[in-house]
């Protein structure tokens, strides 16, 4: 049968007075009486069963079984002063820190973060970027991926619902055509990416070209390469419409036809479930969630 857990508070007190090695040192510490810490030492021992300390003319030492409590107990004490420090305490100044797709903090979060800093300015964030992620390490409070959406022991909430679309410069490099309908891709450099379930093969496919043979290729293992070798005009990059909407307004990428094709994938705000987290994490996941429905409508 399972020994019952002693109370916090005798714990506390069998922790200082190890430290100490003194009844009075621990008494000060904890702001508690020189009677009560040994009280609560003698009821500690009762209840374990075993002294902890001996009692000797001129002090104390530990007993076998009171060094080998020790370790736990002070660890043990240690994690819950941390934890309730960070939730309760100083470390609601520690900055959120958000681990993001490189591409989606390019093209998407970046242009609109100015609106979060204006409308919750005493949030600090620390942002860190990934390609592609295959794990979370802890490193993050939150991670923004992109994927099917599910990810075990984690919590994610979809931030876009995208249409692949091709996208070219309005000026090709050598003098070459804007491609204009979907067979003149045949004679363009097609910019792959690769980490997509969805890229070209699955445009062609959907679009009705799944045999179309194209004359060149070139492999890029972030969008951002892509979309940029695409902005000089030297190929044809296959971009998601919620990253590459702005770049086609300001004209610095052009739509060469109207042929979206939807992808299964998508960029998700992803947490670790039941698992307490940064106390402004649920406000940044307000906002971006307001963002991302702002930008489907």
């Amino acid at each position: 049968m399972k020994k019952k857990l002693p109370p916090l508070n005798w714990l506390r007190s069998f922790e200082a007075t190890a430290r100490h090695l003194n009844f009075t040192q621990a008494a000060a510490e904890l702001n508690q009486t020189q009677a009560a810490i040994s009280q609560q030492i003698k009821g500690l021992e009762s209840q374990l069963g075993t002294p902890l300390f001996n009692r000797l003319p001129r002090g104390l030492s530990m007993t076998d079984a009171g060094k080998a409590y020790l370790p736990v107990v002070h660890e043990c004490i240690r994690r819950l002063n941390t934890a309730t420090d960070e939730i309760f305490g100083q470390g609601k100044a520690r900055l959120l820190t958000i681990r993001s797709s490189l591409v989606f903090f390019t093209f998407w979060l970046a242009p609109r973060f100015a609106r979060f800093r204006e409308r919750y300015p005493d949030v600090g964030v620390r942002f860190s970027s990934h390609i592609w992620t295959e794990e979370f390490k802890g490193e993050s409070d939150m991670e923004i991926c992109h994927g099917q959406g599910a990810w075990p022991g984690m919590e994610a909430d979809r931030l876009t619902w995208d249409e692949l679309i091709p996208v070219c410069s309005s000026v090709m490099s050598n003098g070459g055509e804007v491609p204009r309908t979907p067979q003149d891709l045949a004679e363009h450099t097609l910019l792959h990416v690769i980490g997509y379930e969805d890229g070209w093969g699955h445009w062609l496919d959907h679009a009705g070209y799944p045999d179309l043979k194209f004359r060149n290729q070139l492999q890029f293992d972030t969008l951002i390469s892509a979309l940029e070798v695409a902005r000089w005009g030297d190929g044809v990059a296959l971009g998601r419409s919620s990253l590459v909407a702005d770049m086609i307004a300001r004209g610095d990428l052009i739509a060469p036809f109207d042929h979206g094709v939807a992808t299964s994938e998508a960029f998700y705000l992803v947490r670790p479930a039941n698992k307490y987290i940064h106390p402004h994490a649920e406000i940044f996941r307000s906002w971006i969630i307001e963002e991302a429905t702002r930008h489907q409508l």
